[in-house]
């Protein structure tokens, strides 16, 4: 029954993410008629060779709708990643509560039988789609963007992922890529499943981990975290970290550059670090 309120819900938000985009392509042609009327404005003044008080008064004019066009569609715009969001959460808790009741779809088969192939491929696709987190001007990117930490009394939800340090067989302890099962409050402990089974570099330079610092990452093509150093920040949205993993086996002591997604360096020492963040930064 959880299962089919979830896909009704999800059906009725898809819908209106639909006439969201809608009025963002109904937005942007308004606008582009008086974005129009400002370049040849422009190229009148040019050839007039002169800025009267006449063009002075039309321009400002024409300038203040278009900015006020480009807030009604950054309002839409925002309005229709919140959306997004909705349904992002709506499907990760559709997918838990089938896990639950012991169903499974091709996205989402049973980690036992999934290849490895298909979980980094997953994995992957899962850093690529992590919202971008986009500020008003002078608004701070939150918790969990990017290199920001989270709050001191967060608790991560059921279906997060965190690098959890957990002891393997060999009784060493390891970081691990792990989803969150539950939460004890009395005994502030996670139970953890092993899954082996976009701040904006552009305008939240802050929210980023900067060269040279000691991180932990996911090593390419597995879900165990290593100590590693930053070796290149992400520049743009869609580019990962360039990092120097630890290897005693090379002369100073570390790799050649790996790339790894944003969502998959973290820092700090405690049991369990978040990586569910809620969006990657700008620069």
């Amino acid at each position: 029954m959880a299962l089919v309120s979830a896909d009704t819900k999800i059906a009725e938000l898809l819908n209106e993410l639909h006439q969201l985009i809608k009025q963002t392509q109904e937005e942007r042609s308004r606008s582009e008629h008086n974005l129009l009327n400002i370049q040849k404005t422009h190229e009148r003044m040019q050839t007039e060779n002169k800025t009267s008080p006449y063009y002075r008064t039309k321009l400002r004019g024409l300038y203040t709708t278009a900015k006020a066009d480009a807030e009604a569609e950054c309002g839409i715009l925002r309005r229709a990643l919140d959306k997004i969001a909705e349904i992002k959460s709506l499907l990760e808790e559709r997918r838990i509560a089938a896990r639950m009741a012991g169903v499974y779809s091709d996205t989402d088969p049973p980690r036992k039988t999934m290849r490895r192939g298909v979980l980094m491929t997953l994995l992957q696709q899962s850093a690529m789609t992590l919202p971008l987190w986009i500020g008003k001007p002078g608004e701070s990117p939150p918790p969990l963007c990017g290199a920001i930490p989270a709050s001191s009394d967060y608790v991560a939800k059921q279906g997060d992922k965190v690098a959890a340090r957990v002891k393997a067989v060999d009784g060493d302890e390891q970081w691990i890529l792990a989803e969150v099962v539950s939460y004890n409050h009395s005994t502030n402990k996670y139970e953890v499943d092993d899954i082996d089974e976009e701040a904006n570099p552009e305008t939240d330079p802050e929210a980023l981990f900067s060269k040279d610092q000691l991180v932990l990452a996911l090593y390419p093509q597995t879900t165990c975290f290593y100590r590693a150093l930053i070796h290149t920040p992400p520049h743009r949205p869609q580019d990962d970290y360039s990092v120097l993993f630890e290897d005693t086996s090379y002369a100073d002591g570390y790799s050649p550059p790996l790339n790894v997604a944003q969502r998959y360096v973290r820092i700090g020492w405690e049991k369990v670090l978040f990586v569910n963040e809620k969006c990657k930064p700008n620069k």
